[in-house]
């Protein structure tokens, strides 16, 4: 499920897996109401200390993507309404990161646009 365990050293490994598990449920790898695996599971997929892939958990319980029953485990959330806003944050921190980017390299917003009409 996770092949590549590359992670980038400026940035803490927990928030790389995050990102990891917001895409499994953004890409409906993991479905609303699914239950995700183990954590000792997760943690040697992903090739991670188990105490690594708890605060990562944790983190998404805190935004309520995920949630754990007490004796069942770990579950995606039901509600669609919150994951798709996630996923659409997600998008848009991306795209305004790419922006900023690309104007620190010198273009301008229209420009942007022409090359991406380009490459499309």
């Amino acid at each position: 499920m996770f092949a590549e365990n590359q992670y980038d050293a400026s940035i803490p490994i927990y928030q790389q897996i995050v990102i990891r598990i917001k895409e499994q449920i953004f890409m409906k790898t993991w479905k609303p109401g699914e239950k995700i695996p183990a954590v000792r599971d997760l943690a040697l997929s992903m090739g991670v200390n188990p105490n690594t892939m708890q605060k990562a958990l944790m983190e998404l319980e805190r935004e309520g993507l995920l949630y754990a029953e007490r004796t069942t485990g770990r579950f995606v959330t039901s509600d669609s309404a919150l994951i798709e806003s996630t996923h659409k944050e997600a998008a848009h921190r991306m795209i305004r990161e790419f922006l900023e980017r690309m104007e620190k390299l010198g273009y301008q917003k229209e420009d942007i646009k022409k090359e991406i009409e380009r490459i499309e």
